[in-house]
């Protein structure tokens, strides 16, 4: 780290035990990112209520190159953070979970969702409760009418895109969840 690590206690007493816990655990996230500029760790001690005890606020502000990462452990319904070792342990992993999510997103390792096969209807069979769609690689898929999930099937024209879920029924590949994407080829 660049700039040395601040702890400041905000109505607490300091304590050198709480102190050497927040430089251990500071160290700890040295290893998730190495990059580290500067670590600011603020342990608060919100109310002093002698019935219900009390809760303890921890704020970490971590600078890496590109941008600052808080994490703040609010005590609110959490009646964990009335020792203030476990709202200082929770803060820390929130701030190890956006470390490693930052580290991630620098390496490009961040998830990419897939998306559902897309294609064209291309049969309507109103009559008989099912259609076809061309797919993008040209395959015709069979969809039953109750496979329509977002739409309606009587409202369905030759020609909309839908995007759909691809299973393997008794006769071939068949759709499920087909959901209407876009306009008609050619309405535009």
């Amino acid at each position: 780290m660049q700039i040395p690590l601040e702890i400041t206690f905000r109505n607490v007493d300091h304590s050198a035990a709480l102190e050497a816990r927040a430089r251990a655990l500071t160290n700890k996230l040295e290893r998730y990112c190495d990059h580290l500029t500067r670590c600011r760790v603020v342990v608060e001690q919100l109310h002093r209520h002698h019935q219900h005890g009390n809760h303890y606020h921890v704020r970490i502000d971590v600078t890496v190159p590109t941008q600052e990462l808080v994490a703040n452990r609010e005590p609110a319904g959490n009646h964990a953070h009335v020792d203030v070792y476990v709202a200082l342990r929770d803060a820390f992993d929130a701030m190890r979970r956006q470390l490693q999510n930052y580290r991630q997103r620098q390496r490009g390792e961040v998830k990419t969702h897939a998306t559902l096969p897309g294609g064209y209807v291309a049969e309507l069979h109103p009559k008989k409760n099912f259609g076809r769609i061309t797919t993008a690689d040209g395959r015709l898929i069979y969809f039953h009418r109750n496979s329509v999930t977002e739409g309606d099937f009587d409202a369905l024209t030759t020609g909309d895109e839908v995007h759909f879920t691809e299973e393997l029924g008794e006769e071939g590949p068949q759709a499920s969840a087909v959901r209407v994407t876009g306009r008609r080829a050619g309405d535009e």
